[in-house]
């Protein structure tokens, strides 16, 4: 296999590999119909915000004990449980909108189940890469490859689901994400292979060990202080969206479309370029860089009124919060040791998403008083201060990322 793909060499990760390029699609028409379905309704940003809240604040909450259970249990076998009640949360939502009985009330209670399924599934799906690669060497390209397919779904999915609920409803877009669910889950009982060792001792036990080795490593803290400033404030130009298309584009559900597919087609370059990278060192320049180009991006967004400028913001945004978010992962993922993964994933979730939660939380209610584009100019100016924090440590990572290299 030519370097860029050459996890793919491995048959178990051709077959997750598959199964899951679906489902992101079915998964990212879904988000995108929910938001339009949230502000038709109700026209309130505020909704937006509580609804991505609901969504995402399980990974916060859940996520680092979820991590300590996985490490305990048979990961394939679970992760085939939750897919299962994935897609049926997904049709209980279609049939709800299309009885004409979905309301603010309903949709809250649908986004806090989803969130509290994603807090186990995100961990056990990135936990269990390694072993269907098998190869610590391989495993970068393959979690870069994984990312690759969640932004390549973010690119083609928004427009896919503008177009969607042009022609069709909420409840049919929804309906098509149940179904989605199915592919991963052959994929799944297609995978034979040696599970990954658990872990033993009580749920408790494994958690605090898994905290230890966070606290006590510096590149670890280092690393998941940058994934809480980034998605605390760049990640919630997501609840935003609805508000520029609809009220300073002039537009519809197909302009959230573009937009949302223009933040996807930077994040898919980013995956590009980062599944030629090696894990380690090299990386941190990569992350350093995200973050710079994600601040200035969201300060373009936010000042243009003109949509071509706004899509080119959305597509730097997406490459550099994608840079920073799928390179941590890499980083973490590769250092960290086998029997500790699920644990370090699960913290590496609760950051990216939990924050992301109570980002979007904020944002929702700041721009109801300030509005969108003085809400995202000042998340903007604030990540532009945190720029020159991390440039200032970028060499103490490099140092220490490549003493634990040669550790290994």
């Amino acid at each position: 296999m030519p370097a860029g793909i050459r996890a793919l060499a491995h048959p178990n990760f051709r077959r997750y590999f598959a199964g899951q390029a679906i489902s992101i699609l079915g998964s990212w028409i879904q988000q995108v119909a929910l938001s339009w379905l949230v502000y038709r309704l109700t026209g309130s940003a505020a909704l937006l915000g509580v609804t991505a809240f609901c969504g995402l604040i399980p990974q916060l909450l859940v996520g680092p004990l979820a991590g300590a259970w996985i490490d305990k249990h048979d990961k394939r076998r679970w992760l085939l449980v939750v897919q299962g009640l994935m897609a049926v949360q997904a049709f209980v939502l279609a049939w709800l909108t299309w009885a004409a009985w979905i309301n603010p009330a309903f949709i809250i209670a649908m986004a806090l189940l989803l969130g509290t399924l994603s807090a186990f599934d995100t961990p056990l799906r990135q936990s269990l890469i390694g072993s269907f690669v098998g190869s610590r060497d391989d495993l970068p390209n393959a979690l870069a490859l994984n990312a690759m397919l969640f932004n390549a779904g973010r690119f083609v999915g928004p427009p896919v689901a503008g177009v969607l609920l042009g022609l069709t409803s909420e409840a049919a877009c929804f309906a098509l994400n149940g179904i989605s669910f199915l592919a991963l889950i052959v994929g799944l009982l297609r995978i034979r292979g040696v599970p990954p060792p658990r872990a033993r001792g009580s749920v408790g036990e494994v958690f605090r060990e898994g905290l230890r080795y966070a606290w006590q490593t510096w590149h670890v803290r280092m690393l998941i202080l940058t994934l809480i400033v980034l998605n605390l404030t760049a990640s919630t130009y997501a609840v935003l969206l609805p508000v520029f298309a609809r009220d300073v584009f002039a537009g519809d559900a197909t302009t959230l479309g573009w937009l949302w597919g223009a933040a996807g087609c930077g994040a898919f370059l980013s995956t590009l370029f980062l599944a030629t990278r090696k894990a380690g060192a090299a990386l941190v320049s990569a992350v350093a860089a995200g973050v710079l180009i994600s601040a200035v991006s969201m300060l373009l967004f936010a000042l243009g009124a003109w949509l071509p400028l706004a899509l080119a913001a959305m597509v730097g945004l997406g490459f550099g919060i994608s840079v920073c978010n799928v390179g941590i992962n890499m980083i973490l993922q590769s250092s960290a040791p086998d029997a500790l993964r699920g644990r370090i994933v699960s913290f590496f979730t609760s950051a990216r998403f939990g924050f992301d939660a109570l980002g979007g939380l904020l944002a929702g209610f700041v721009a109801s008083s300030f509005g969108a584009a003085a809400t995202l100019l000042a998340e903007g100016a604030v990540l532009l201060l945190f720029v020159l924090v991390l440039f200032a440590r970028r060499q103490r990572l490099r140092e220490q990322l490549s003493a634990v290299r040669e550790e290994q």
